[in-house]
């Protein structure tokens, strides 16, 4: 089955079909990796893929298959060559023989004539496996204190002090790194937000834009995904805890408002907005424009993400978007988990059991639990948690991406470290709710699994950091009466954002970290004075 997508290209959709016509014809693939958000994929659509020398050059030597990075997320994790669009060019077994971004019509023309020289010369011989998934062997090692110290040194070391964040190229806002540096390095991480606040942060429509294309924020890439909008107002939440800072909390409260509006489908979140020169006009001029494309596939993932972000935000502020994440939780329930399994998107062509589906997911009901109550959340997390420890949980403790079976490498599984890590934080936390060690015991093998190479690990990698460290000393668990009582309030706003708060039919509220139980307390006061340093400023 072929479709064209609106260039001259007869493109394959991705699945065993294009390997098996490679395979008998005797030609390479040809794999387009897009986005609906992606303005550069648009751009190679306009100018390349619609040349028709171009497009008859592709049909006579290639078979061509063409994949929504989205919708097929395993796909991208193999074989995404730095960004997108990404042009990779695999034998019938999907091995790689070469790969690209953004090419344009001359790029792309002596691209193709490489490949095919290569192909006649070599044929499969010329294919390589990727090494992320040529080795399943994985660094064990202890949990240790020093996993967050070697962090801390590097979130330290690899800062921009002119222009704040960390990269020394292009400017992505890491909102885990950020998150890690508000508790252990404060100033680099409000320099951090600032930074992502000033160039990133869409002041007109709300909402951020994904990275930047220079070390100074300069030529922001515009289009706006709902995953990475939900990790900001998590970071930015987090800012607005840790130092009351008014502008944080406004930035926040704009992205909510951008989440519950232009990426509401009416059920739930929707998965991206477009880039645009839209962005580029005058506030005025905006006014008259159609806003770009939303697209409103719902992602069980980014909708995982953007209800505990929700929820996280209202636990500090009493916002009413905590009940967008009600509804957004209890459709993808509804639509996308069937007795803990999670399905990707609701279409024939989605798959299921995704680590990070399961992971995200699971962290939004562990947050609607704390902030909402624990009714109707934890019955299904557990039945995800379940359901992933006992599909994806591999004999070495790490969880794979997702069942090893499908077209090209997807039946060669990946071991992702910031899945693994959203994965083991989420189950510390649903261990919290329900006390059941067991959840712990998970938690630590899949963080453990990677422990061995903790000292070769960067910045990219602080949300693994701050996960091993709430393993390691065990997470604050505040335990209230009923959600809407000032106790359990209070707790939500104590400046810990590692904490778990568990409310219950009691009448008093306890901390517990490790060992040790506070006294009981009856007065917010007394809970402030016996869980933390004091309430939020």
């Amino acid at each position: 089955m072929t479709f064209r997508d609106g260039t001259l290209v007869d493109w394959y959709e991705w699945g065993p079909e294009p390997f098996e016509i490679a395979e008998r014809a005797g030609k390479p693939v040809l794999c387009a990796l897009t986005a609906p958000w992606c303005a550069w994929c648009d751009r190679m659509d306009e100018e390349s893929y619609s040349d028709p020398k171009l497009a008859a050059n592709i049909g006579d030597s290639f078979v061509p298959v063409r994949v929504d990075v989205d919708r097929h997320p395993r796909v991208r994790e193999r074989y995404n060559m730095g960004g997108f669009p990404t042009t990779v060019f695999l034998t019938p077994d999907g091995e790689v023989l070469s790969g690209a971004t953004y090419l344009g019509p001359d790029g792309l023309r002596q691209v193709l004539d490489s490949i095919r020289a290569s192909w006649d010369a070599k044929g499969t011989s010329a294919g390589r496996v990727p090494r992320t998934v040529s080795s399943a062997d994985l660094p064990s090692g202890e949990i240790t204190a020093d996993i967050e110290a070697h962090m801390v040194e590097q979130v330290a070391a690899a800062f921009d002090d002119e222009h704040g964040g960390w990269g020394t190229d292009a400017k992505f806002p890491l909102p885990r790194t950020v998150e890690l540096a508000l508790k252990r390095d404060r100033d680099r991480g409000t320099r951090t937000l600032d930074a992502v606040q000033t160039h990133l942060f869409d002041t007109y429509d709300g909402g951020f834009y994904r990275f930047a294309e220079t070390r100074r924020w300069g030529e922001p890439h515009r289009e706006k995904l709902v995953d990475e909008n939900a990790a900001l107002l998590r970071a930015f939440t987090t800012g607005y805890l840790y130092t009351g800072d008014e502008s944080y909390r406004r930035t926040a409260e704009r992205t909510v408002d951008y989440l519950t509006t232009t990426a509401w489908t009416g059920d739930a979140f929707a998965g991206s907005q477009a880039a645009s020169d839209y962005y580029t006009l005058e506030p005025t001029e905006r006014e008259e424009a159609k806003p770009p494309h939303v697209d409103p596939t719902v992602f069980a993932d980014r909708n995982g993400l953007a209800a505990e972000a929700l929820c996280r935000f209202a636990a500090i502020t009493d916002h009413g978007g905590a009940r967008y994440a009600e509804r957004a939780l209890e459709h993808v329930l509804e639509t996308l988990v069937d007795d803990g399994h999670v399905t990707h998107f609701d279409g024939e062509r989605s798959e299921t059991g995704l680590l990070a589906d399961h992971a995200r997911v699971l962290s939004g009901l562990t947050a609607a639990a704390q902030v909402l109550g624990p009714d109707g959340w934890i019955d299904p997390a557990r039945a995800i948690a379940d359901d992933a420890i006992d599909r994806l949980a591999t004999a070495d403790g790490s969880f794979r991406d997702g069942q090893p079976s499908g077209a090209g490498l997807l039946d060669r599984p990946l071991y992702p470290l910031g899945t693994n890590a959203e994965m083991a934080d989420a189950l510390l936390d649903l261990a919290a709710l329900t006390g059941e060690d067991r959840y712990v015991a998970a938690a630590e093998d899949a963080l453990s699994a990677f422990a061995g190479a903790y000292d070769r690990m960067g910045v990219e990698a602080a949300g693994y950091a701050a996960g091993c460290a709430r393993a390691h000393y065990e997470p604050l668990v505040v335990r209230t009466p009923p959600v809407g009582t000032d106790l359990h309030r209070v707790a939500l706003r104590l400046a810990d954002h590692e904490k778990v708060v568990v409310p219950e039919d009691r009448d008093d509220a306890v901390a517990i970290r490790a060992d040790h139980t506070t006294a009981p307390a009856v007065t917010p006061d007394e809970l402030l004075e016996r869980a933390s340093d004091g309430p939020l400023p």
